[in-house]
């Protein structure tokens, strides 16, 4: 356990930050979920609308320091590629 004060406060906000990354994950997660499963049930409707979702979630995600830039760019690719080839 940490003595010193500003240990004790970096414990506090990796903890924090630990829960709000973990949070901004699942729900890109869930939202490329929604459209793998558009796409598996072949509902072309479905899935450009989950993928509009996605797209917003992958972004927001790499404006809060979630995920590198490349990484969001390289799923959005692969989604949209998966939606297009429907």
């Amino acid at each position: 356990m940490a003595n010193i004060k500003s240990a004790k406060k970096r414990i506090l906000v990796a903890e924090k930050r630990a829960a709000r990354n973990k949070s901004i994950r699942s729900r890109v997660k869930t939202a490329v979920k929604k459209v793998n499963a558009a796409i598996e049930a072949k509902d072309k409707d479905a899935a450009a609308a989950a993928l509009k979702n996605a797209t917003s979630e992958l972004s927001r995600a790499v404006s809060k320091g979630v995920y590198h830039k490349n990484t969001s760019s390289r799923k959005i690719s692969r989604l949209s590629h998966a939606v297009n080839k429907m």
